[in-house]
């Protein structure tokens, strides 16, 4: 397959919907999170959980992720994010659970509404509307409103920011708005400085890696505490924006098995790239097991391509590995000759689901 130039002509004419607007727009999208959540008018009363659970799936989970990952050592709660039919048996009427559905429809994730309220949980339903919406304010749980009309893959910043912003409002964490600032900072610099389009492939980040990616396989790797939902979410939108197959694995968790099978078929590993996420803060032995890794899989002639996060605060160095990755997905898609954002098997799968 011949690649298409990664200019902006390329750009305007495949880019249909203008999923470029929508990356280019992603720190502003940050900032209009903080206002939403800060105006959300929460039905209950209850503050002593014991538990929290997010319900959603695709590009509705991805920020629960994000806010899982971010709090892995500072919420005194367990957080858990379920991408299922049914809420786990001990959900419960002291149980927080967020329903995350961007377009108010998810089947799944109906489901697990109705399940939380059947268990007597708190509830708080973020979504652009549908089902949801209709369902929340005739049960009056709370419902804060998301705009309308994108992606999504496309919200994460109102689906990550706004429960990190209610769960400060709930006393159930610390104040995160300090950090999620430098967070909005440091996207605006890395898109201005080394992501937008009109930056040459030498100097951006998302335009070098995407040509490493082209008729590839990439293999990709993160550490599992803090890192796990940026190489999920690299997965998801190499799947979605490129139309291009992906995995992923973490580390230490690779080393104790993965590690093992990359020995064969040795005649598929011209066709893989292996890319490593990494961090200045992860645990050292986590580091530690990135380089040994990184060597034995150079013995093999594998080619390893690693993506360090940028910023100081661990919410920027999250956010930023998820944005050069966006980026590098849209930017590959653009390589491949394809509109980055329609996902027509989504779309086909769900209509066949709905004759059954």
């Amino acid at each position: 397959m011949r690649k298409t130039k990664l200019n902006l002509e390329s750009i305007k004419f495949l880019d249909k919907a203008d999923m470029l607007g929508l990356l280019l727009d992603f720190p502003s999208q940050c900032s209009a999170a903080k206002e939403i959540a800060r105006q959300a008018r929460i039905s209950f009363e209850r503050r002593d959980f014991s538990k929290i659970v997010f319900a959603g799936l695709g590009g509705s989970a991805i920020g629960a992720d994000l806010v899982r990952s971010y709090l892995y050592f500072e919420s005194k709660l367990p957080i858990t994010v379920y991408r299922e039919y049914e809420l786990p048996a001990w959900a419960d009427s002291s149980t927080l659970v967020f329903i995350a559905s961007y377009s108010g429809n998810t089947e799944e994730t109906l489901s697990a509404y109705k399940q939380a309220r059947q268990k007597g949980s708190s509830i708080i339903v973020i979504s652009s509307g549908g089902k949801l919406k209709e369902w929340s304010l005739g049960d009056r749980v709370t419902f804060i409103e998301i705009p309308q009309g994108i992606p999504p893959r496309c919200a994460l910043g109102y689906l990550s920011v706004i429960p990190l912003c209610i769960l400060v409002r709930l006393g159930l964490i610390k104040d995160a708005e300090p950090d999620i600032n430098q967070a909005i900072a440091v996207l605006r610099e890395l898109r201005d400085k080394s992501l937008n389009p009109k930056i040459g492939q030498k100097d951006n980040a998302s335009k070098a890696l995407a040509v490493k990616l082209f008729n590839k396989i990439p293999v990709i790797y993160s550490g599992s505490v803090h890192f796990d939902v940026t190489a999920t979410r690299l997965r998801c939108q190499l799947n979605e924006n490129s139309k291009a197959m992906a995995s992923s694995h973490l580390f230490p968790e690779m080393n104790h098995n993965e590690i093992v099978g990359w020995q064969n078929p040795k005649k598929l590993f011209k066709g893989l790239v292996v890319l490593m996420l990494r961090d200045k803060g992860m645990h050292p032995r986590i580091a530690a097991r990135m380089d040994i890794t990184r060597d034995i899989l150079g013995k093999e002639a594998i080619t390893v391509v690693e993506i360090w996060s940028r910023g100081e605060g661990l919410l920027s160095r999250i956010f930023s590995l998820i944005y050069i990755g966006d980026f590098a997905s849209y930017y590959l898609a653009i390589l491949y000759g394809i509109d980055p954002t329609p996902v027509d098997r989504v779309t086909y799968l769900k209509n066949q689901l709905a004759k059954s």
